[in-house]
């Protein structure tokens, strides 16, 4: 008699896990949390695991970076495998109509009381990671190796992963060989999305503060105004990329956000402008860094205004998947998937704070997405060309369909990690 794959092995109780997960999914749907104020979703880590059959015995890590959890699962010799879910909501009222659709409320970090859901799909990543855990705790006879599952904070806030490793990560969890995560994402439920090399972006935000002189509407003239200085610099931005970036290179500068003034007939003193530039170049983000300020000294001067202050803020790295890592990876998702369901990863300008986890230890890693739409309606859409036209991750409407999409995650988290720990 042929007997099963490691994969097919730890992944054969998943139908019995099924209720579970789905209930699981449901209640972390319902109850989102803001970044840093995961402390509902990290207390539920805690106890999922300390229910999971050997979980007691477990050695789980907690408060790291605030409210990151780490889970250490070792059975026996072998390679150390990071698994990583990000757990944090979005200020976002929700919209989708879902029988357990939020509708949470909360205070963010400037004290504003406002609606909370998980626009973004982290309520996948948490679930699929613990039913993962779950299925290779029963399944343990079938691979060896350390599991290092890492419940992360603060990743919509691009800072709970630097979080982690400033609270001493890499001294608090055992070393790991290669980091794996995953994120749901725009596609057919039921495939992946794999590709070595540069996938996502980084991100440099940054804000430009313009000075002035303040005076009465009627009198502009008297006045330096730093309202038009702001709208004519922000019109500048926009050459950057198209006038100072090599066109074989790929960058992005969006200003976001434009404060100043009080009143109908008051000109102010000061203007603020905030932005993001988005690249896969740390040498084409110091470009487009450098022109920015350039152009609003430029700007400045050209009215006759004091110098502008510019400030960089929430930088996250370039998700950079190792060539190798990947190819493995890759290999395990075709053999568990098929090949017509392990599509390929088209680089996207968001942003992932993931690398900073694996770049403490200096380790390999390697990040997917799974679809998240019903493809029927999926292919409708490819077929109309109106996928863009899908409520996507940050939509107040976008709700991953629960099956197959739940199911892929933790068979694409399964198999990827016995990639490394099948003996």
């Amino acid at each position: 008699m042929t007997q099963p794959t490691p994969a097919a092995a730890v992944l054969a109780g998943l139908d019995r896990a099924r209720p579970w997960l789905e209930d699981l999914y449901r209640d972390l749907h319902a109850h989102p949390e803001l970044s840093t104020a995961e402390h509902r979703t990290a207390q539920r880590v805690v106890d999922e695991v300390r229910a999971l059959p050997g979980g007691e015995g477990l050695e789980v890590v907690t408060g790291i970076g605030g409210t990151g959890v780490g889970v250490v699962v070792r059975n026996g010799d072998g390679p150390t495998v990071l698994l990583r879910a990000d757990m944090d909501g979005l200020p976002v009222q929700e919209d989708t109509g879902l029988d357990y659709a939020s509708t949470v409320f909360a205070e963010n970090r400037q004290g504003e009381c406002v609606p909370v859901m998980h626009a973004c799909g982290h309520d996948t990543h948490v679930a699929t990671l613990l039913a993962a855990l779950r299925l290779l705790l029963e399944g343990c006879g079938a691979w060896s190796g350390t599991v290092l599952a890492v419940f992360q904070p603060a990743e919509e806030q691009y800072n709970g992963a630097e979080a982690m490793v400033e609270d001493g990560l890499v001294d608090r969890l055992p070393r790991p060989d290669v980091a794996l995560s995953q994120h749901v994402l725009p596609g057919p439920s039921g495939s992946v999305q794999v590709a070595a090399g540069p996938i996502m972006a980084s991100c440099d935000d940054f804000r430009i503060t313009l000075h002035g002189r303040g005076g009465h509407a009627s009198a502009p003239h008297q006045a330096i105004d730093p309202v038009v200085m702001a709208a004519s610099l922000v019109m500048r931005l926009q050459t950057i990329v198209s006038r100072r970036v090599d066109p074989t290179r790929t960058a992005v500068v969006t200003v976001g956000r434009i404060s100043a003034g009080t009143k109908t007939n008051i000109i102010p003193s000061v203007a603020e402008i905030e932005g993001t530039v988005r690249t896969y170049d740390a040498g084409v983000a110091a470009t487009c860094l450098a022109a920015i300020e350039q152009a609003a000294r430029a700007e400045a001067a050209a009215w006759g205004a004091p110098e502008p202050q510019l400030e960089t803020f929430d930088h996250l790295p370039v998700t950079d998947n190792d060539p190798a890592v990947t190819e493995r990876a890759r290999a395990a998702l075709v053999a568990e998937l098929g090949e017509d369901r392990v599509l390929p990863f088209e680089p996207e300008g968001g942003s992932e704070d993931f690398s900073v986890l694996p770049d403490a230890w200096g380790i390999p890693y390697t990040y997917w997405g799974f679809g998240a739409f019903d493809p029927e309606e999926w292919a409708r859409a490819e077929r109309e060309g109106t996928t863009g036209e899908l409520p996507s991750n940050h939509s107040a409407h976008f709700a991953p369909v629960l099956q197959p999409t739940l199911d892929t995650g933790v068979r694409a988290m399964v198999a990827a990690a016995l990639a490394w720990l099948a003996p």
